[in-house]
């Protein structure tokens, strides 16, 4: 019987990987689509042994490398913004026939690589349309400049600022128990989050909270507002006299 179950289970997995697969290729090829338009385009109306055409090389190379980020970043997104590929919070079985955490393993695969990606090339406000096609709330003049591990259940209010390398965790994984535990993360306005800190899922940031550099907020902490919180894990250390 538990070879059976084993058995059934490994055939499960196999089908969501499958599916997976299929679904990050579909994504990717037709990202791929204003790269090959571009190429006809520069096939068509320049002559390949000019001089001026090899003058340009090196400029309509860079052209086309940021017409594919950007489309291949773009189309991922409308992908998930399409069909609503959004999971919520809770604790679920990590497997592929439990509906969110396929959800969530379908994000991770389109999101990711992306993820990775803008962390090392700037790509403007592309980040934050592409942060909104994925379900993630980001008030006016806020900036986010760290890294978001799950979008969808982040929220930004206005005026905010995320420093470099600063990281917001939405989920915990238990792969000892098979279990994935997804949590809603909320900063309010005016805030700051300091470069390198990181914040855990669960957490609610109120109004006009300064969280210092290299700080840890951990799961479910709740800053109050206009306080200043530092410390590994943060601890308040003072008013936020600009509130």
């Amino acid at each position: 019987m538990n070879q059976q179950k084993k058995k059934s289970c490994k055939i499960r997995r196999s089908i969501g990987f499958i599916t997976i697969s299929l679904i990050f290729g579909f994504v990717i090829s037709v990202g791929l689509f204003p790269v090959i338009a571009y190429g006809f385009i520069i096939h068509n109306f320049l002559y390949f042994g000019s001089v001026f055409f090899w003058i340009l090389l090196p400029f309509l190379i860079y052209i086309g490398l940021v017409i594919a980020l950007c489309s291949e970043i773009l189309i991922s997104g409308f992908f998930i913004w399409l069909f609503h590929v959004q999971y919520e919070p809770g604790m679920y079985p990590y497997e592929f026939r439990n509906k969110q955490a396929f959800k969530w393993i379908l994000i991770c695969s389109l999101y990711t690589p992306f993820r990775k990606i803008m962390e090392i090339v700037p790509v403007g406000g592309v980040k934050n349309v592409y942060y909104k096609m994925l379900g993630m709330h980001i008030g006016e003049n806020t900036l986010v400049g760290g890294v978001i591990k799950d979008p969808c259940v982040t929220s930004f209010g206005k005026n905010t600022t995320m420093g470099e390398y600063a990281l917001i965790y939405g989920h915990i994984t238990n792969y000892q128990k098979g279990m994935i535990t997804i949590k809603k993360t909320v900063i309010g306005d005016n805030c700051v989050i300091g470069a390198g800190s990181i914040i855990m899922p669960g957490v609610t940031i109120e109004d006009d909270v300064i969280v210092a550099a290299g700080a840890l907020v951990t799961q479910d902490q709740h800053l109050k507002k206009g306080c200043i919180y530092a410390g590994v894990p943060v601890k308040l250390i003072g008013k936020n006299k600009e509130s």
